[in-house]
């Protein structure tokens, strides 16, 4: 039986963070991670195409036209765990 409440992505760490996301027709942007949701919708700052080099500004990105993302700048062990020592006192 599968559970009645499903959490969502856990991006916490990677807010304010520089990321680069592939997706689909062989895309890749580049941003500054501002928000994001339960189904991987992402809010974008400062975006650009890596294909062609063109600027975006703002965007949002659908979470299921993602295929994957990774960070451009280092993730700080601390940073991750006062993130989650956060999300323990929100909670």
């Amino acid at each position: 039986m599968a559970p009645k409440f499903q959490k969502g992505p856990d991006l916490k760490r990677f807010m304010d963070k520089k990321l680069k996301f592939s997706i689909n027709g062989n895309r890749k942007i580049t941003g500054t991670l501002r928000g994001y949701d339960a189904f991987l919708n992402v809010a974008l700052e400062e975006a650009e195409f890596l294909n062609n080099g063109e600027y975006l500004g703002t965007i949002v990105i659908r979470g299921n036209s993602i295929i994957q993302f990774e960070g451009i700048e280092r993730i700080s062990k601390t940073a991750a765990a006062a993130a989650a020592a956060a999300a323990v006192v929100a909670s």
